[in-house]
């Protein structure tokens, strides 16, 4: 009954757009012959009666029987259409609230003034603004443009942020050392093999000396990696590739036959991790060393709130007090103030998750996502005291087939002993 109900009310928001859009547009179209209105209003909810038919079809009717692909690509068309849609929808409401507000200043100043006034043009009081409502309008196909632009070409547009990590204990022998990290590949949601070999032919080409992945190497099932295996089993270093679980990749947002069934899928999962040769941190550490000394690199099973918590740090730690660095590979950024921050002799965390939520701003020093309502690290390196978090915005993606503004992204790191 709560899920019907918020599908039901979720549809209901969505026609209340519609109405309300439609209802602009024939503002605009008033002036022309009745039948270009007719064909206007034929095209127009042609378009939601489409999504209406593509959402029961494949939520409901076919469901599991289509493959997560194409079911993903479908919710995309949707998703797309109608954020685009409440957005032009919002800056409409805002429009009339000032039309409104203004109709009611002058409604006031006529009670307060009784001179007549020479002209009067009471349409302009009570209808909407032809320039916002065709600016809207235009904001919104845009937007539908910039979305169709993030799947063509922000999906796979790789960028290398380079970050200098500056650490007070950190031994000589690892000074200048390069740490390259991705995270929350999501194997099962790639169109483009090509593509995401390409990215990491752009992370083979640092050179680094070390790699960890932060989690998330599948959406739901290990079958998902089969396509990809190649690709991801290309990335060595010198120093080893370590690796950790993500809320995903213990198939908690699937259906299984039985609990067998879905623990079957964990371990050929993790075998997975084994054969690409990484070394999947499973609450545990491992001892680091170069020429005689040596760091910690620290590895938990997920752990975030709201979401299954695995992971236990604690264990991850013990016998660890001699190591003068420790790194934590840890998938939730919201584990770091949870658990981590001024808890532990943790010196930097490493997360993903976020994929800052593959939808924002990035210029310069402006840096906004919706996703920074959820998570206050998102995007980017985070210091307090002489503890430091990551967060990677991801190499993959889930849900929307795209990135707009938040592009996916291999990170290098320089170690430095300062």
């Amino acid at each position: 009954m709560g899920r019907s109900l918020f599908i039901t009310l979720f549809l209901g928001l969505f026609v209340l757009a519609d109405v309300y859009i439609y209802a602009a547009i024939r503002q605009l179209t008033k002036a022309w012959s009745a039948s270009a209105q007719r064909t206007t209003a034929i095209i127009y909810w042609a378009v939601p009666i489409v999504c209406i038919l593509i959402f029961v079809l494949t939520f409901f009717v076919l469901n599991d029987r289509l493959p997560f692909k194409l079911r993903n690509f479908l919710a995309s068309f949707i998703f797309i259409i109608y954020l685009s849609k409440l957005l032009t929808a919002a800056l409409l409401i805002v429009g009339d609230i000032i039309k409104y507000v203004k109709a009611g200043y002058h409604y006031l100043l006529s009670k307060i003034d009784s001179t007549p006034e020479t002209t009067v043009d009471n349409s302009s009081k009570i209808t909407r603004s032809e320039f916002i409502t065709k600016t809207a309008l235009t904001l919104g196909a845009a937007h539908i443009g910039a979305m169709s632009y993030g799947i063509i070409s922000g999906a796979h547009d790789y960028r290398i942020r380079r970050v200098p990590l500056k650490l007070n204990n950190l031994p000589q022998k690892f000074h200048g050392l390069k740490l390259a990290q991705i995270s929350d590949i999501h194997s099962g949601s790639f169109f483009n093999k090509t593509a995401v070999s390409g990215g990491i032919d752009m992370l083979l080409g640092e050179k680094p000396d070390l790699v960890f992945f932060t989690g998330d190497l599948v959406n739901n099932k290990a079958e998902e990696l089969s396509d990809y295996f190649d690709v991801f089993k290309r990335i060595q270093a010198p120093l080893g590739v370590y690796s950790t679980l993500g809320n995903h990749d213990y198939g908690d947002y699937t259906s299984w036959s039985s609990p067998q069934e879905k623990q079957l899928n964990l371990e050929t999962l993790k075998e997975g991790h084994k054969l690409m040769g990484w070394n999947l941190m499973m609450d545990e550490h491992k001892r680091l060393k170069v020429e005689g000394e040596e760091i910690g690199i620290v590895g938990i099973q997920n752990w975030g709130q709201g979401f299954h918590q695995y992971g236990d740090l604690k264990k991850a730690l013990t016998n660890t007090d001699d190591l003068p660095v420790k790194l934590l590979l840890s998938h939730d950024p919201s584990h770091w103030r949870a658990q981590v921050l001024g808890q532990s002799q943790v010196d930097v965390s490493f997360a993903g998750h976020t994929h800052g939520m593959q939808y924002g701003v990035e210029v310069g020093p402006i840096k906004w996502s919706p996703v920074q309502w959820r998570y206050k690290e998102w995007a980017g390196l985070y210091q307090e005291g002489n503890q430091q978090l990551y967060v990677n915005r991801g190499y993959g993606y889930l849900g929307y087939p795209g990135r707009l503004g938040i592009l996916p992204e291999i990170t290098i790191f320089e170690l430095q002993k300062v």
